[in-house]
């Protein structure tokens, strides 16, 4: 495995407040790894919610694989995601609290070749505070020009 597989949700430090982040594994099938390591995936729209008393991810895009047969999986089917019950119960206990939820930040794979999910803690933010983001950007980019002459 030459290339280093990392997709990112972009979206997200701009949408929302990240605060706690954790590293979680994910239960995939054959062809999604496959899909994965190709880069044919999208944490765009997707965030994660408990079903009972587990954590999954839910609308993570990850395409077909175009090799797959009969055996292919569904786009867009919800995920389990791994992490101890410690880690579980911290998450559950912040997602009650109002105004927290838990997205996907980051998807890569690690040096054992396997899938890993990084997800934050994150509340969200209002639309003064991206007005305030898009204005500290606009102007850290006009000092680096004129930085550059």
């Amino acid at each position: 495995m030459a290339d280093k597989i990392s997709i990112k949700n972009k979206k997200a430090s701009y949408q929302y407040f990240l605060e706690d982040r954790f590293t979680a594994g994910i239960q995939l099938t054959g062809t999604e790894i496959k899909s994965i390591r190709t880069g044919k995936v999208s944490l765009a729209e997707s965030y994660c919610n408990f079903i009972e008393e587990e954590l999954f991810v839910i609308n993570m895009h990850i395409a077909e694989y175009k090799l797959g047969t009969i055996y292919n999986h569904d786009p867009k089917r919800n995920r389990k995601l791994l992490l101890t019950k410690r880690e579980l119960k911290k998450l559950r206990i912040k997602v009650n609290e109002k105004g927290y939820t838990i997205i996907p930040t980051l998807l890569f794979i690690n040096e054992r070749g396997l899938a890993k999910l990084e997800i934050a803690l994150a509340k969200g933010k209002h639309l003064f505070d991206k007005r305030d983001d898009i204005k500290k950007r606009d102007i850290n980019r006009e000092i680096e020009r004129t930085n550059r002459w």
